[in-house]
């Protein structure tokens, strides 16, 4: 049986889509390099809307105005006011059909089922427990804002690290299973060994894509536990120490002269140029340009 899929549901022949609604993305995540989930930001207007049944699992965020809307998801009709930050969680394996009464904006998140159960099952929990079930209006704080987080760095001009939006994913995964790492007492750190192997590992491997599975396999742990034991031992989250360290080795090549800000941009792990400056600005204060210009005086 699945760990996060009702094994009574079988992935079902997606419906025709319905006529009086359209659906147009504002935002796609499509470009950003996540891997195993993704988001979007959806103009939906008023009508009737039908969604078939996915391999994945699907979180519409509602934002904005408070709409009417009326849906039918696993033979279970709802009716109810959608308010901002309202979400409706459809597990994969199940259609949808909605009707809203005006126009409105949704944060439309999809997890990929994977992504899901390597997260289930590094928690270690129970198979009734471990699963994603349906949900409408879900109205939880701590949901919200890991949502509001990953709906920023959609909407971002210069995105940061893929490995932040893994983060908040993974939160969203635990939140929606209410499941958390619980910490052996004894063990609130990363051992000193353990430490060094990770950090040594994301140094020697900065202009490459990182993720948070192979990080925390180097430590023997899994995603959810090495998430919290990275911060407690190093002071900062994982994501934020990769990025604070791609700053730095990009700060040591434009001052060596040899490179172009371009190909250093690729080397210190950035999307690109633009992505390095925004975060040399950030974190440093300056832009590559003003900090060549300052060596130079």
């Amino acid at each position: 049986m699945s760990a996060v899929t009702p094994a009574a549901t079988p992935i079902q022949a997606p419906i025709p889509p319905a006529h009086g609604g359209s659906r147009i993305a504002l935002r796609s995540s499509k470009t950003l390099g996540w891997q195993g989930f993704g988001a979007e930001l959806v103009n939906v207007s008023a009508g009737m809307h039908r969604l078939p049944a996915y391999r994945h699992h699907r979180v519409g965020v509602h934002v904005g105005s408070p709409v009417r809307a009326r849906c039918l998801c696993n033979e279970k009709p709802h009716s109810r006011i959608q308010a901002h930050g309202d979400a409706d969680v459809i597990p994969a394996g199940l259609d949808g059909q909605w009707s809203d009464e005006s126009p409105c904006t949704i944060f439309s998140v999809w997890i990929g089922e994977e992504f899901a159960r390597t997260t289930v099952e590094q928690l270690a929990l129970k198979a009734g427990d471990a699963q994603i079930r349906p949900q409408f209006q879900l109205r939880d704080p701590r949901f919200a804002h890991l949502a509001w987080a990953l709906r920023a760095e959609l909407e971002a001009d210069d995105a940061s690290d893929p490995l932040y939006a893994e983060s908040l994913c993974t939160a969203m995964v635990v939140r929606l299973i209410g499941g958390a790492p619980s910490l052996d007492e004894k063990r609130r750190t990363l051992a000193p060994r353990t430490a060094a192997r990770v950090t040594e590992f994301i140094e020697a491997h900065l202009e490459r894509r990182l993720t948070l599975s192979e990080l925390a396999a180097l430590a023997d742990l899994s995603v959810p536990h090495f998430k919290v034991l990275f911060r407690a031992t190093l002071g900062v989250p994982v994501h934020q120490y990769v990025v604070q360290r791609r700053v730095e080795r990009a700060r040591t090549l434009l001052l060596q002269g040899r490179l172009s800000a371009s190909q250093v941009a690729l080397d210190a792990g950035f999307a690109h140029q633009s992505h390095m400056a925004h975060w040399m600005g950030r974190l440093l204060g300056v832009t590559p340009r003003q900090l060549i210009q300052s060596a130079a005086r």
